[in-house]
């Protein structure tokens, strides 16, 4: 019958576009898996990294109540007194352990130390968020001009689709391989 469309004499432009526009979904699809779990990895350091914080600012506390103590006990007038030394050599040295426990972990020192690794932890993650945010941009930029290369005709539209989607597809891989 004339004027039907057949969808098998359907120009080759557009069955490769169609076939292109299902990669990119594809991709998409996977960016936005990673940026998922991206942001997972972000939260959870950056959460980790805030308790890590706290905890050595509440042992810094301590360690100076202790400071404070021996300050105030050196300064009474009995300090000579065998068991106000006794007392003042406790306080010394649970401020000492309160700010460096390498036996425990449990330092200033060695929580310092945490947080720093934690939080380098929290900016890679959303660095890797970010990238991926911004592939899946580019993603969906370039399924917009395949499909309106395919109504239109347009082949140009096209072309930049598919240049827009190689370069996300390489940057995404970037991404997954730690290159960026």
């Amino acid at each position: 019958m004339a004027g039907v469309h057949d969808p098998d004499t359907a120009t080759p432009w557009a069955r490769r576009m169609a076939v292109m526009i299902s990669f990119l979904a594809a991709v998409l699809a996977l960016a936005e898996i990673g940026a998922t779990a991206s942001q997972t990895a972000y939260l959870t350091a950056h959460i980790a990294a805030s308790e890590s914080r706290g905890a050595r600012q509440a042992l810094a506390v301590r360690a100076k109540v202790n400071d404070t103590l021996v300050t105030l006990l050196s300064s009474a007038p009995n300090a000579a007194d065998p068991a106000v030394q006794t007392r003042i050599d406790a306080a010394r040295a649970e401020e000492a352990k309160l700010l460096d426990d390498p036996e425990g972990g449990n330092g200033v020192r060695q929580l310092a130390a945490k947080t720093t690794a934690l939080e380098a932890d929290r900016d890679q993650a959303y660095h890797v968020y970010h990238a991926y945010e911004q592939m899946s941009a580019v993603l969906e930029i370039a399924i917009v001009l395949a499909s309106v290369s395919v109504v239109t005709r347009v082949r140009q539209l096209g072309w930049t689709a598919g240049v827009m989607g190689v370069g996300a597809s390489a940057a995404g891989m970037a991404v997954v391989l730690h290159l960026i």
